[in-house]
């Protein structure tokens, strides 16, 4: 008897407000179904602008972790492999350009801070800080020379305002003129915008993973639902927009859940194109 040939498919998929609940925890309807896609010999791929740390966690207190399982953090600045615990693909900021652009934001009234391996680094604990902590656990590091705390160049610089938007658009017209071609800027939502590599970007991360994993990217489905996550659904196969996505995301996405994060909309897409 000829048995159906099996073609693995790979899912990216964001975190916040993809899929994880509001609460940043993982459904036991979605576990059920990441266990299912990833028995049958799919690949689960979790891609998102958090550190790598903060990706771990949620993986560890959900039961993410299977086999040859990669994270795409920072935005597409690194690849992580979790079984060899060690980063397969590395983009960073040059610490001129940091420095720069924490300046400019500092011009501007904005809060900035950017990352060693395990820390947030900022000048100092403002409201900015201790709100993104709420959701993202790492430890502090407040310095008035953010260079001199900083191992090696960062993965990306992050700036928050948690009422202007308007402002944080200001400032990323401000560094894509000077900076066009060295460093993207992107908003993972209203309230955050991250500046990163030019090389890097979720969309050319998800494209190296797929050659890592030897997966042509027609086999590939990418899920997200902010700006950030633009890249990667035109990149991939498949491109998936959550119901509560930017209107700009669901413009690149083939396909559309009808149900948000908080009601599963990633099963949607997970049950039409992979587990079909």
């Amino acid at each position: 008897m000829n048995k159906e040939t099996h073609t693995p498919k790979i899912l990216f998929t964001d975190m916040d407000g993809t899929l994880l609940l509001s609460d940043s925890t993982v459904s036991p309807a979605m576990k059920e179904t990441l266990n299912r896609l990833t028995e049958a010999g799919h690949k689960l791929v979790l891609t998102s602008g958090r550190p790598l740390d903060s990706i771990l966690e949620v993986m560890e207190a959900a039961g993410l972790f299977y086999p040859g399982t990669l994270i795409i953090s920072n935005n597409g600045s690194l690849i992580y492999d979790c079984s060899a615990r060690s980063p397969l693909m590395e983009k960073t900021v040059p610490f001129p350009i940091v420095a720069d652009i924490m300046s400019m934001a500092d011009e501007m009234g904005i809060h900035s801070q950017t990352y060693t391996d395990h820390e947030i680094v900022c000048r100092q604990e403002d409201k900015e800080v201790i709100h993104y902590r709420e959701r993202i656990h790492m430890p502090l590091i407040t310095a008035s020379d953010i260079l001199s705390v900083l191992p090696r160049p960062p993965y990306k610089v992050h700036c928050i305002h948690l009422t202007d938007k308007d402002r944080l658009e200001a400032l990323k017209g401000k560094v894509e003129r000077k900076y066009a071609g060295q460093i993207t800027a992107q908003f993972s939502n209203d309230q955050y915008l991250e500046f990163y590599s030019h090389e890097a970007g979720k969309g050319n991360a998800i494209l190296e993973v797929c050659r890592i994993f030897g997966i042509p990217e027609e086999n590939s489905i990418a899920a997200g639902d902010a700006p950030n996550d633009i890249s990667m659904l035109l990149a991939a196969g498949t491109g998936v927009a959550m119901a509560n996505a930017d209107p700009d995301v669901k413009e690149a996405a083939d396909f559309i859940t009808s149900l948000d994060n908080d009601h599963n909309g990633l099963i949607q897409a997970i049950e039409k194109f992979i587990l079909c």
